[in-house]
């Protein structure tokens, strides 16, 4: 079977600065695959060009076994890719449901499985059901995060790109938003994960992709990765490894 993704060579400039030098990875169907890797690795860069919000230089993108290279955002939102941005984004002075509306702004015709798809989104997010008519700019930082996945879900993706989920979360909130990733994946969506939490990010994806200076250096399987001892070093504490008694290598 063909994968859902495939990226080949993929090149992304700003201005003069080459910001991803050559990038190839694949997502299977109904798969969990996380890019890992430090600040201005090229991360957030990755994922803007799949949602068509950056142009590409050179190399190509495909999904379902068509190209995307040239097609713009909207129209790749319409085939089934969808994005939450990492920092949230919410629209601060728009209600709860009012966001996830705006999820949906390429489906305002089919007002049955836009209910559909709130509803799902308020099974998730029970507290977003609570919160539905609170401006977004007043809900916590852990409710903001849910808004921005949940608004991402209302287009209904066959694949949901997250960046940074986690960011600046409290560790139970950590735990309850890479639960709640867990349960989309079981509900039929992949997913690509940007994370810089690896402990977190290995624990729920099947694949990996270490990305460093705008090109992959490491790739694998969950497993094959944290057992590398240069990825447990530099994203999973060796150290703290060492002391816990463990081995940071294989």
């Amino acid at each position: 079977m063909a994968p859902l993704l495939v990226v080949e060579d993929l090149k992304v400039f700003y201005g003069s600065v080459e910001a991803l030098k050559g990038i190839s990875l694949y997502l299977e169907e109904g798969a969990i695959a996380t890019v890992l890797g430090a600040n201005g690795a090229g991360k957030t860069t990755l994922l803007n060009a799949i949602s068509g919000l950056l142009p590409i230089q050179a190399g190509r993108i495909s999904f379902k076994k068509e190209d995307l290279n040239g097609i713009p955002a909207y129209e790749i939102v319409l085939r089934g890719i969808s994005q939450s941005p990492e920092g949230r984004k919410v629209f601060s002075t728009l209600t709860v449901e009012e966001n996830l509306n705006l999820g949906a702004y390429t489906r305002q015709e089919h007002k049955a499985e836009i209910a559909q798809a709130k509803e799902r989104v308020f099974s998730l997010f029970p507290i977003l059901r609570e919160r539905k008519k609170q401006l977004s700019g007043t809900l916590s930082g852990g409710e903001q995060q849910m808004l921005a996945i949940g608004r991402a879900l209302m287009s209904s993706p066959r694949l949901l790109l997250l960046d940074e989920p986690s960011l600046g979360l409290a560790p139970i909130l950590v735990k309850q938003i890479f639960g709640i990733i867990r349960e989309i994946n079981r509900q039929g969506t992949s997913i690509l994960l940007v994370e810089q939490n690896a402990h977190k990010a290995l624990g729920i994806a099947s694949t990996g992709y270490v990305l460093e200076n705008g090109q992959i250096s490491t790739s694998g399987s969950s497993s094959e990765l944290k057992s590398n001892k240069k990825i447990q070093e530099a994203y999973l504490g060796g150290a703290a490894l060492k002391k816990a008694g463990r081995p940071s290598s294989t």
